[in-house]
């Protein structure tokens, strides 16, 4: 039993149960750390809402006010509308956890940089949303606004602003598109066939469009989650890849050396 036991860790994980379970547990330790975001932005209602007002009027300065008319267009369709609350849902944990598998358990020499560019963002991510707790554009509706995903699942959480697995006031910058375009640019380079890259290539913006359409997020938003991921791509690589360059750096070749 033991025997198979080490023959399926063999086969299956690239550098052992051990390696995976650190990787678990950073993963975890972020997790945490949402968790205490969660109590600074407890009884904060008022700043978001103020907040979001701020986001709301510049955009309106540089004319990029466009999130209620993409909703509305989209909840014209009815279909887009569905669609894009169902992506919302389902994009920002499935495909980033499965992509986070795939890339360990089958281009593990990539996975430790896209891991330390995951920890920068994240940690940014905490920064941005206890500094400036802002109020997703669903929550304004007085600016034309509509819920859209509480439409097509048919809950609300307004009365839980904070909870173990959604904080309502961290819109910026959105995660969303930060996550997916780590994801999708990466994916893009890993994956072999021509249609898969291009689908990867393509999936950060169809990820922007969605967090807009469904009222989760401003066009500032989703431009700050980009800038945030390019960040933390330029952290990871300027900085932790030279501190450890066979263990952090982008690899496209299998390498032995795994922290």
């Amino acid at each position: 039993m033991i025997r198979s036991l080490r023959n399926f860790e063999q086969r299956v994980l690239p550098h052992g149960i051990g390696d995976l379970l650190r990787q678990l547990a950073l993963f975890a330790a972020a997790y945490y750390g949402y968790q205490i975001v969660r109590g600074l932005a407890d009884g904060k209602g008022a700043v978001a809402a103020w907040n979001a007002t701020k986001i709301i009027n510049l955009e309106h300065s540089l004319n990029i006010f466009i999130e209620p008319h993409v909703q509305a267009w989209a909840a014209s369709t009815g279909w887009i509308a569905d669609f894009a609350a169902w992506m919302y849902i389902n994009s920002h944990f499935v495909v980033t956890v499965g992509s986070l598998a795939f890339i360990y358990l089958f281009r593990n020499e990539a996975f430790y940089f896209v891991r330390n560019m995951f920890m920068i963002a994240m940690g940014i991510a905490l920064v941005g949303y206890a500094a400036f707790p802002t109020a997703p554009p669903r929550l304004m509706p007085e600016w034309g606004f509509t819920d859209t995903v509480a439409a097509f699942t048919g809950m609300r959480v307004e009365n839980e602003p904070v909870s173990a697995l959604l904080n309502l006031y961290a819109a910026v910058p959105s995660m969303h598109c930060c996550f997916a375009l780590m994801i999708g640019w990466t994916m893009a380079r890993l994956v072999r066939p021509k249609p898969l890259k291009v689908v990867w290539f393509l999936y950060p913006f169809m990820v922007m469009f969605v967090v807009v359409a469904t009222g989760n997020h401003y066009v500032l938003d989703a431009v700050l989650g980009a800038a945030t991921a390019g960040i933390s791509a330029l952290l990871a690589q300027q900085l932790l890849a030279r501190w450890r360059p066979q263990a952090w750096s982008f690899q496209t070749a299998r390498v032995e050396a795994t922290v």
